[in-house]
């Protein structure tokens, strides 16, 4: 996998967004369930799942957040970055076959701590499933050493 260059603090603006395209299917799922150690039969299994409230088996919540670590650590702001914090809302479930879409916009830079704050947001076709608001350490451009 080849890496993209890190957006250094002083080229981030306010509105910039960075967005990355996902299918949820059921290899994904039971992997995530084996690095999380989350074997929920309500991700898992498709007859537990159809007797809750949401009629069949849903993706876990953490691993469509995860998919926002993914746009932060490889785009925008890139590799370097350094996740500080995530507050999550979901609205609704991610089914097992679902597309999904998960978009970063930068919505404040303070250059002094270094946190960009982002705007979160993960959609099925025009649903939101989640919504979320993180907070990322940015590196500076690099100074060349005199030499």
């Amino acid at each position: 996998m080849s890496h993209q260059e890190p957006i250094p603090l002083e080229d981030i603006q306010i509105g910039q967004s960075a967005e990355m395209t996902r299918h949820v299917d059921d290899a994904t799922v039971r992997a995530f369930a084996e690095v999380s150690g989350d074997f929920n039969p309500l991700h898992l299994d498709e007859d537990y799942a159809r007797r809750t409230p949401f009629r069949g088996r849903i993706a876990h919540g953490a691993l469509i957040a995860s998919f926002l670590s993914g746009v932060l650590g490889n785009q925008l702001p890139g590799p370097g970055a350094i996740f500080v914090r995530m507050d999550i809302g979901f609205q609704r479930p991610v089914r097992i076959g679902d597309t999904l879409v998960a978009k970063a916009t930068v919505k404040a830079i303070d250059m002094k701590t270094r946190i960009v704050t982002m705007d979160c947001a993960c959609t099925v076709g025009d649903d939101i499933a989640m919504t979320a608001v993180a907070t990322v350490m940015v590196r500076t451009r690099r100074r060349k050493t005199a030499g």
